[in-house]
Formats: structure tokens, sequence, C-alpha cells
């Protein structure tokens, strides 16, 4: 049965360096034209996490939050895009909190984002912390989705793109494609959800973790 999908009249507000409104993305949905594909291992771990996430969306909110250390969460009602990337990666037992932390106690100096000092709360939540992570220790992949490059998409992968409005946005691969063979992808902009959005903004990175 299709998934309903929402609209994308967005008005949100970011403050950690994530997304924020965005236009309208005409043609932008198309569930009747999609279909599943397998995936296995820790990509459908990964790929089920983001999912879980469209069964009770839940609504953008950048804001700073205290959280525990390790496995902290801001409230699952709420949430930003990268939020998406952190569950997700956890369904498949990664702890992006603590692997960025650990890492950036080291090299500090090295992640775009940063503070006076390292920030559990914060730093792992951020699109360009996050892209300097998995460029490090993932796989960096192309970002061209023509031809024979198409295929490098695959489920459990991390996108980026630069929203029109000019910040920064994430999300996961879905294991559901539309009839270009492209995935769609798991999001958040307004609320958490599944929609065929790949080319629908300028892609600037293209991951797949682990190695």
């Amino acid at each position: 049965m299709p998934r309903a999908r929402l609209p994308l009249i967005l008005v949100c507000l970011c403050t950690i360096g994530g997304c924020s409104h965005d236009p309208a993305v005409t043609g932008a949905l198309s569930p009747s034209a999609s279909n599943r594909i397998k995936v296995t291992g820790v990509a459908a771990k990964i790929v089920e996490g983001a999912r879980q996430q469209c069964h009770k969306p839940a609504k953008y909110d950048a804001s700073y939050r205290s959280i525990p250390y390790p496995g902290g969460d801001v409230a699952a009602d709420r949430g930003a895009c990268t939020d998406v990337i952190i569950r997700a990666l956890r369904n498949a037992g990664y702890d992006l909190q603590k692997l960025i932390h650990e890492d950036m106690k080291e090299n500090f100096s090295a992640y775009p984002r940063r503070g006076e000092k390292t920030d559990t709360n914060i730093d792992h939540r951020r699109v360009p912390n996050q892209q300097h992570f998995f460029a490090k220790f993932g796989r960096q992949l192309s970002i061209r989705t023509d031809g024979a490059f198409l295929k490098q998409w695959q489920p459990g992968d991390i996108v980026t793109w630069k929203l029109d409005s000019g910040l920064d946005h994430t999300g996961v691969l879905s294991d559901e494609i539309d009839i270009h063979g492209r995935p769609f992808v798991i999001h958040n902009l307004q609320v958490t959800a599944e929609e065929d959005v790949l080319t629908s903004w300028k892609i600037t990175g293209h991951y797949r973790f682990p190695k």
C-alpha cells in the first residue's frame, strides 16, 4: 500500500547548520511509480532505522538541546535532518554522537563546525561535521546520478545537499526507487518523510558507512 507523502511546502528554522525553508519541489513525489529493491546487512538496518522515523514523523526542530552522552537524543517527536542520520545509524549499532566526539577530541581543528571546545550536545548534529566524519571513516562516492553513476547509489547511503536557500541538508537513501531507478530519500525538512527528492537540490556529498 503506498504511503502518504507530505508536500514540500516548508517553513522551518535551522540553528545548527543544517536545513531550513526551501520552496516546493515540483513533481518531487511519485509514490505510484516506486518499487522496493532488496537490501541486506548493515544497510538494511540503516534503512529500517530511518524508515521507523516515518511511522511517527518528527517535527522539524533544530534548536540546541542538552542531551545525555553517549547514546543521547532529542525528544523522539522532534529533530533536524541530521537527527534522521543519527537515529538510522543507531539502529545499526553505531552511535554517531560518540564516534564524532571521540574523533573530534583528537582532531578538533579538522571539523568545519565547532565552538571553542567539543560539545557532545551539538557537534554530531551539524551537517558539515557529519560530512567530514563520513568522508574520513566511510566511503566517499560519486555525486553524479546520471548513466552508470546511478548504480553507485545504494540503500543506506548518506546524501548531503546544498538547498536553494544556501543551507546544508542530509538524508538516508531508501530501498524504494522511482521510475528512473533513483532511490527515494528519508529526510526531514518539515517532518520526517520518505520522498523522491534525490536530485531536487545540488548534491554535495554521497557516503557509505561503514566502509
